[in-house]
């Protein structure tokens, strides 16, 4: 079928909830992709960071082939000889003792929600029923009916109440804001060290820094939303790092999957992570043997530290060629290979814009009115980084005419 045939028969047949670019991906390999005509795209978004070391990594997909034919799925009702290994390489690159293995990023995030209580009611000593999660403006953790009834979006909020409680909203970026929210019943501060969603905002210097120290004095856990921001994509294995700041707990997900199988995780010391007991807490999935596999292979790829060099080497390049390109664009944000741009409302939506940029060959996606996200595969080259800069620059330019 055409790309027309693909697109008309799907939206006739599944509910809309996303509003893809007219584009029908066929095939893909490293940071380049290709549609069911033969035309190739530049990868700009990654899978939102699934796919940071690339379409079909060989060592992601070897480790996924070969135990494909061994064994897939035990549930958690047995042991299986891929767990133990996951699960002890993830928590030794993280810096902790625990992990509790998922599948999705907002499974996690659910996940340290219920952690978070659980160790405030058994461990702070918080009142049955009174915990409080501080949270930020214009978050993004999910589309579960929990996450979003924090959440500042209200296409993300609008017509899914009623909301649960116990959750306290506060302006990013402040952390004597995140102060002022913290009461005894406070458990914890969850919070993305980069939100990605939002347009790839950055904190100020030292902000994680401070709400580090704000919890510790408080005695409240900061647990940090590393599934976009986390594993590579800023130069760094984790966003936090870049301030040295270690939180109590890390949400996962994301590129933990390869880009093959979804596998999210929840890291902290057995202190946090020892409040969940048999019964309380699990997933069919969760941990399955193919999960294992990949999300080990992923780790091994991380232990190099190869892949955060190239983030923030190729980074630095990007950031200096977005930071050129003139008339049109209003901001540039972000760190390593992540960068959310501003373009100047007269010249188009970042919807537009996005699509200008498909019709060049480069996958972008917009979000909240004219921004557009670049995420690229952390494989990219540096010409294809230029190459990719110079197809926005081509827009720009052609919307100024």
């Amino acid at each position: 079928m055409r790309s027309e045939d693909h697109i008309r028969l799907g939206e006739s047949h599944s509910a809309h909830n996303y509003h893809p670019l007219p584009v029908v991906i066929r095939s893909a390999e490293g940071a380049w992709v290709t549609d069911v005509e033969g035309r190739r795209y530049l990868d700009c978004l990654a899978g939102y960071s699934s796919l940071n070391f690339g379409h079909g990594n060989p060592v992601v997909l070897a480790a996924a082939r070969e135990q494909l034919d061994r064994l897939t799925l035990t549930s958690r009702a047995f042991f299986h000889d891929r767990f133990a290994g996951f699960v002890t390489g993830l928590a030794e690159l993280c810096g902790k003792d625990m992990v509790l293995p998922m599948n999705t990023g907002a499974e996690a995030v659910e996940t340290a929600i219920k952690v978070a209580r659980k160790w405030g009611y058994e461990v702070k000593g918080v009142a049955p029923g009174q915990a409080n999660i501080v949270v930020m403006e214009d978050n993004f953790h999910g589309r579960t009916t929990t996450i979003v009834g924090f959440s500042t979006d209200p296409d993300a909020r609008g017509g899914f109440g009623p909301f649960a409680p116990g959750f306290r909203i506060v302006k990013y970026g402040s952390a004597e804001a995140v102060r002022e929210a913290i009461d005894e019943n406070t458990v914890a501060v969850l919070l993305e060290p980069i939100q990605g969603e939002a347009g790839v905002l950055v904190p100020p210097d030292g902000y994680l820094a401070a709400v580090r120290e704000i919890c510790d004095d408080a005695n409240v856990l900061f647990m940090a939303d590393e599934i976009q921001s986390g594993l590579g994509r800023t130069g760094e294995t984790f966003a936090c790092d870049h301030e040295g700041v270690v939180p109590d707990l890390y949400v996962l997900g994301k590129a933990l999957g390869g880009g093959v199988v979804p596998v999210s995780a929840v890291v902290a010391n057995e202190d946090v992570l020892g409040v969940i007991r048999p019964g309380q807490h699990g997933s069919t999935f969760g941990g399955n043997p193919l999960a294992c596999a990949v999300g080990d292979a992923v780790v091994g790829l991380l232990r190099t530290g190869e892949y955060q060099a190239r983030a923030r080497d190729l980074g630095a390049f990007l950031h200096e060629r977005l930071a050129d390109l003139g008339p049109g664009v209003v901001a540039v944000r972000g760190r390593g290979l992540w960068a959310g741009v501003d373009i100047d409302p007269s010249l188009g939506t970042g919807r537009e814009i996005s699509e200008a940029l498909m019709r060049r060959g480069v996958l972008v996606k917009d979000t909240h009115g004219s921004t557009i996200r670049l995420a690229p595969p952390l494989v990219v080259s540096r010409d294809d980084l230029a190459w990719a800069a110079d197809r926005l620059s081509a827009v720009l330019r052609e919307a100024r005419a």
